[in-house]
């Protein structure tokens, strides 16, 4: 049996210029951390006892002969990539999903571990990346940029740099005090409402070329916000004000980007203290977090008292096998002859 935990991520500055028909003409920037809110996948090998040969429990449970009748896409896609066969697949989280988290692309990162440790190879951090956005984007077909893939991998607080040659991660360089302060500042609602990513980036490719000039101003913004982390003498407050002007460039990239709803939740956190915030993921809804100096928050959590706050701190691992027992297990084969 193998047990994995992935983090979410939480990303702050650049999204939307990780997409690929963006970067490889112009190169993409994004700032994004991992916090201590988890994917948990459990793989091990099914006794053969029982007439099916697959089990897959996530928010259903799925019992099949055949790897192609999996409904789940990245179950099948993942069981054919790395040919596993005869499996009991089991899907744990901390936090909902389809919520701007990336939980897709944990849960794809921790499947692939376990799969690779259960069939005693090793991955590191960049294949595991690199097979889930494989998986993803290719084999599922699902619309998105490469950030979370990347994010939920690696971990840590980072920038990551996209170009048509690939890209880099980088850690940003931020003392332990300077960063606990800054996740003392920010504060991490649930909206309460969900949405599928991919639809909603489906979108905003179609207006992908119109929003070429706002995007570019967002990658800007990667290198402020960088500056601002980085440098001990500017206050972290900017960090705060630059999440306001980014979100508000963002939601102008696409109309399913934001709801009324939305917008009445930002304006009163606002006006209740806050100095910036977005939501999280491709938009629509799920999380939304906000910058605010500890003087305002206790304001910020009465305006948003019909909210669920969750507070969280930054985690620096990735994806990580908490588990491993080896198993003696001939594989037969997945009867889709």
């Amino acid at each position: 049996m193998i047990i994995t935990k992935t983090p979410f991520r939480m990303s702050f500055f650049g999204g939307g210029t990780d997409l690929k028909e963006f970067y490889e003409k112009y190169g993409g920037s994004v700032i994004s951390t991992t916090f201590d809110k988890y994917v948990y996948v459990t793989v091990r090998h099914l006794p053969r006892f029982f007439t099916y040969k697959n089990q897959v429990t996530y928010s259903k449970i799925e019992r099949t002969r055949k790897i192609n009748d999996i409904e789940h896409p990245m179950v099948r896609n993942a069981m054919k990539l790395l040919d596993m066969h005869e499996l009991i697949i089991n899907y744990d989280a901390d936090l909902p999903a389809r919520t701007g988290l990336g939980s897709s692309s944990s849960f794809a990162v921790g499947l692939l571990n376990a799969f690779y440790c259960l069939k005693g190879k090793y991955a590191d951090k960049r294949k595991l990346a690199d097979d889930a956005i494989y998986v993803e984007r290719v084999m599922c077909e699902e619309a998105g940029g490469l950030q979370d893939q990347i994010a939920a991998s690696f971990g840590g607080f980072n920038r990551i740099n996209f170009s048509s040659e690939g890209y880099e991660v980088k850690p940003i360089i931020i003392s332990p005090e300077r960063k606990e302060k800054l996740n003392d500042n920010l504060m991490f609602f649930f909206t309460g409402f969900t949405r599928f990513s991919s639809e909603i980036q489906k979108d905003t490719k179609k207006n992908a070329d119109k929003n070429i000039e706002t995007l570019l101003k967002m990658k800007e913004l990667v290198d402020e916000a960088e500056e601002i982390l980085e440098d001990k003498k500017r206050s972290l407050n900017d960090f705060g004000r630059l999440l306001d002007k980014s979100w508000k460039l963002k939601r102008s990239t696409g109309d399913k980007i934001s709801t009324s709803e939305i917008d009445k939740i930002y304006d009163k956190a606002v006006k209740a203290g806050a100095l910036g915030g977005k939501l999280l993921g491709a938009g629509g809804g799920g999380f939304i977090v906000f910058y605010v100096p500890k003087s305002k928050q206790k304001a910020v959590k009465k305006a948003l008292n019909k909210l669920l706050y969750v507070p969280f701190k930054f985690e620096n691992s990735g994806t990580e096998v908490i588990y491993y027992s080896p198993e003696q297990f001939n594989v037969e084969g997945d009867y889709d002859d």
